[in-house]
C-alpha cells in the first residue's frame, strides 16, 4: 500500500472514530501515528500537541497536516488532512439535511449522553500518557505547578500561558544550567 493511501486511511480512521473532537481524539491519533505506523516518536507527538495549541485550527487537522508533511511532503499533508476531515464533512452535510427531523430524537440524545463520560475518560488517558513523557524531572514539575496555579487562580489568556511556559522553560532549562555550569 502506498504511503499516501496509508496516510489517508490512518487519518480517515481518526476522523471517523475520534468522537468528541480535540483532546478526546488524542488517544486515537497517538495510536495511529506513534504506535501503529511509527511515523513520529512519543516526544514528537507531545511537541505536535504543543504546536497545535499555538496554531489556529483543531488538533486533529494540525497533526494530520504536520505528520502528512513529515511523511509525504506537501501532497502527504493534503492527503492526511483530507482523510481526517472526510467523515466530518459527510456527517455535517447529512446533518444539515436531516437536522430538523432528528433534533428531538430521544435515541440520539441518549447516545450522546452515554458518550460524554467516555470522552472524559479518553481525555484523562491522554493526560496521563503525556504526563509520563512530559514530566521527566523536577523542572518540568515546577513549571507545571506554576502554570497550573496561574490557570487556577487567574483568568490569564491561553496564549499568555504558553508564552509564560516558554519563558519558564528558557529559565529552568537554559539560563539556570548555564549559570550553574
Amino acid at each position: 500500500m502506498g504511503i499516501l493511501l496509508k496516510l489517508y486511511l490512518a487519518f480517515l480512521k481518526v476522523g471517523t472514530f475520534g468522537f468528541g473532537g480535540g483532546y478526546a481524539m488524542l488517544p486515537l491519533i497517538q495510536k495511529e501515528i506513534v504506535t501503529n505506523n511509527q511515523w513520529i516518536s512519543q516526544s514528537e507527538f507531545i511537541d505536535i500537541i504543543g504546536i497545535s495549541q499555538m496554531t489556529p485550527g483543531p488538533i486533529a487537522i494540525n497533526s494530520a497536516t504536520f505528520v502528512g508533511y513529515r511523511v509525504g511532503g506537501i501532497l502527504g499533508s493534503i492527503v492526511a488532512t483530507l482523510g481526517v476531515v472526510t467523515t466530518s464533512f459527510i456527517l455535517v452535510s447529512l446533518a444539515y439535511v436531516f437536522f430538523n427531523k432528528f433534533k428531538e430524537s430521544h435515541i440520539l440524545s441518549s447516545a450522546l449522553s452515554g458518550m460524554r463520560p467516555a470522552l472524559i475518560g479518553l481525555i484523562i488517558s491522554v493526560f496521563l500518557s503525556m504526563g509520563f513523557e512530559a514530566y521527566r524531572d523536577v523542572n518540568s514539575i515546577i513549571i507545571a505547578l506554576i502554570i497550573g496555579g496561574l490557570l487556577y487562580k487567574t483568568k490569564i489568556h491561553p496564549i499568555l500561558i504558553i508564552v509564560i511556559a516558554g519563558v519558564l522553560g528558557t529559565i529552568f532549562y537554559g539560563l539556570i544550567p548555564t549559570l550553574i555550569a
